[in-house]
């Protein structure tokens, strides 16, 4: 039976290593996508960088049912809840992603021109914009969803290793799919943009099924759809409670980060190229921190759950400090080897040029978000959301966005600035999210009795 399972008892590492080599596999398939796409037109990577904006968007928002869900799961878990009770919650999510992503698909279908008016492009940009929004965002956006509840569920039980099997054979498929698209293998025709998002919707569809297939193998994982009709009213709520506020600091973080890619964009095609591909380095340096911050989410439920809030207190602190040593030594690497990888990406001296000073300010800021990936990880776990998410509202748009638009516009320091505002952003906030562990405040939001 799930619930007498001893959860808290799984060691970090087991957590931690599988959603490492989860994200870094989907990183560099990522990465590979960035290089197909540079090979095929130098617009096409800045018309995907700019609408993978919004499709992230589009994962905060069902990550609000799928974080919550987790949480919840974690917590009931540590505290022993029944078969019926753990059920319940994960049915509440499959019924409000299925809805809401039905409402998703129509509005990125009917509403992408518009969206994209909003921004100064070239023609051919926008066109490859809303091609590959409209085919993946809106058309794949079922999948999309259901993907990351279930893979949001698998673990919640503490089962990351079979989420990095569906992780790697998913992204695998949208490597070959893009190859048969951009490369006109065995005499096929070269798609392009569309071939590249439709790759990335089969992605989702083969996610959907291997998760639905592991989640039907592990027995102690209580998902079924018998009786879905007659979930609880309150199973709604607390998944909303935790999941609305703890996606919030997600969603303004996000939506800060389009409103500095759409002043960026005002510098040319080439300063945006250039921030895709400095993001696309970047996610390699901290990929060890978002492991970590996961694996702190999991664990810090179940001790909550299980009232060992002492024992999860000073986990949490050496936790941070394995990750921003991770994220310390890799962006070190990364700045000793930028030449060659940056070759990589791009043969354009000055878009190769803006790359290379960016690595180097990149210290700022992944000091300031190894803090953040691992104590907002601690706090949601313990299920302390709203302070995190004000905070990170506050901070997003009064440091990030505004530091950014006087550094980068206004003093005229280009992407320097932007860089500069980001990382102030990203180290302040964590600062201050460590002060907030420390007060020990979140000890009274456990969401279990």
């Amino acid at each position: 039976m799930a619930q007498n399972k001893n959860r808290g008892a799984l060691p970090m590492l087991k957590l931690t290593l599988p959603i490492a080599m989860e994200q870094f596999f989907r990183i560099l398939v990522s990465s590979v996508d960035t290089m197909m796409l540079s090979s095929y037109s130098n617009e096409a990577v800045a018309a995907v960088g700019l609408v993978s904006q919004y499709v992230f968007f589009l994962t905060i928002i069902f990550s609000v049912i799928g974080t919550g869900c987790s949480i919840v799961l974690a917590q009931y878990l540590g505290a022993e809840k029944s078969n019926d009770e753990l059920n319940h919650i994960a049915q509440a999510g499959a019924i409000m992603v299925f809805f809401i992503s039905l409402l998703l698909t129509a509005l990125v279908i009917f509403g992408t021109g518009w969206l994209l008016g909003r921004y100064q492009l070239e023609e051919s940009v926008r066109h490859y914009a809303w091609q590959y929004f409209v085919i993946y965002g809106g058309c794949c956006c079922f999948f999309n969803a259901f993907s990351l509840l279930q893979g949001a569920i698998l673990r919640s039980y503490g089962y990351t290793t079979e989420a990095m099997i569906v992780s790697i054979a998913a992204n695998l498929t949208n490597v070959l799919g893009n190859a048969l698209s951009l490369y006109g293998w065995f005499g096929l025709p070269v798609l392009g943009v569309p071939g590249v998002a439709g790759a990335s919707g089969l992605a989702m569809v083969v996610s959907c099924i291997l998760f639905f297939f592991f989640i039907r193998r592990r027995r102690d994982v209580i998902f079924h759809i018998h009786g879905i009709t007659k979930v609880p009213r309150e199973a709604f709520k607390l998944v909303l409670k935790v999941g609305v506020p703890t996606a919030g600091e997600s969603l303004s973080y996000n939506v800060s980060q389009i409103t500095v890619m759409a002043m960026i964009s005002t510098l040319g095609t080439y300063a945006m190229s250039a921030q895709v591909y400095t993001m696309t380095i970047l996610r390699f340096v901290f990929v060890a921190a978002i492991a970590i911050g996961q694996a702190t989410q999991i664990k810090s439920g179940y001790f909550v759950g299980a009232h060992q809030n002492d024992v999860v207190y000073k986990k949490v602190f050496r936790y941070q400090l394995v990750a921003t040593a991770c994220s310390m030594i890799m962006i070190v690497i990364v700045n000793l080897i930028k030449n060659p990888v940056i070759g990589i990406f791009t043969k354009i001296p000055e878009v190769h040029a803006l790359v290379s000073t960016l690595l180097l300010y990149s210290a700022y800021i992944e000091f300031g978000r190894s803090l953040n990936l691992i104590y907002i990880g601690g706090l949601k776990g313990s299920g302390d959301v709203r302070f995190p998410v004000l905070y990170g509202i506050f901070s997003n748009w009064t440091v990030q966005v505004l530091l950014s638009y006087i550094l980068g516009i206004k003093c005229g320091l280009g992407l320097v600035g932007f860089w500069l505002g980001i990382g102030t952003d990203e180290t302040t906030r964590g600062l201050v999210m460590l002060w907030r562990w420390k007060s020990r405040r979140w000890e009274k939001h456990r969401l279990v009795e």
